[in-house]
């Protein structure tokens, strides 16, 4: 009877936890369905804002429509691969919030000339073409190399990346000009499932390549087109 009696509560358990998984993507539907409406809404102001080369004026309103689907998620404007801007909505890999951003995505219009939309931040079409200011100072994309170590046991690829203005910025800057390469040249979602340890490289590493070639070689180690453990010295 003991035997049994745990069976049956396990089977409970896993019936009162599919049941709030449940009860979860339809709070999320809804949610998404309330942030859809408030969107509609807020076209016409964020289009003029955006014409007007004034972003900002709407972030208040937008934030309180990401209110509306979950607190915890961030947002941004971004510059479309298709459209004109892109629409991007990220739990940032947390993977509580994940069936938000599903029900988001899922509920979402389809995308236009004007529009489309992100689940996660995706990958700058040419990182290169990048410019990040730090404390002032302008730092080129176009610049960065990145060594790669492809692991195919863990399935993640270790990186060591290189700027050569990184001897004039204090750590925390450092950090954001190593980190920002890998988001712009792999998107949120690409970055989170394959990159392993990052360093900061002091000295040009051997086999280092510019941001273009390391998000090929990435993207093909991803889909497993190749297994190669080291990529090409670039003079």
């Amino acid at each position: 009877m003991g035997l049994l009696r745990r069976l049956f509560g396990l089977e409970r358990r896993a019936a009162e936890a599919t049941s709030r998984v449940g009860d979860e993507s339809a709070e999320a539907a809804r949610r998404a369905e309330l942030f859809w409406r408030r969107w509609e809404e807020l076209l016409p102001r964020v289009g003029s804002a955006l014409g007007d080369g004034v972003p900002q004026r709407v972030d208040h309103q937008l934030a309180e429509a990401v209110g509306l689907l979950h607190p915890r998620l961030n947002f941004s404007i971004e510059r479309g691969s298709e459209a004109i801007y892109a629409l991007v909505i990220t739990a940032q890999a947390d993977p509580e919030l994940r069936v938000y951003t599903d029900a988001w995505k899922a509920a979402a219009p389809a995308a236009d000339s004007l529009w489309e939309y992100h689940d996660a931040v995706p990958p700058v079409p040419d990182p290169r073409e990048v410019t990040v200011n730090l404390r002032g100072k302008r730092y080129q994309l176009d610049e960065v190399r990145v060594a790669a170590q492809f692991d195919n046991t863990r399935n993640l690829i270790d990186v060591a990346v290189y700027h050569p203005g990184f001897s004039e910025l204090a750590d925390e800057e450092r950090e954001a000009l190593t980190f920002l390469p890998l988001h712009a040249a792999l998107g949120e979602k690409l970055a989170a499932d394959r990159i392993g340890r990052v360093e900061t490289a002091d000295l040009l590493p051997a086999n280092a390549v510019d941001l273009v070639a390391f998000r090929e070689r990435v993207r093909a180690f991803d889909t497993g087109e190749t297994d190669s453990a080291e990529p090409d010295t670039e003079q």
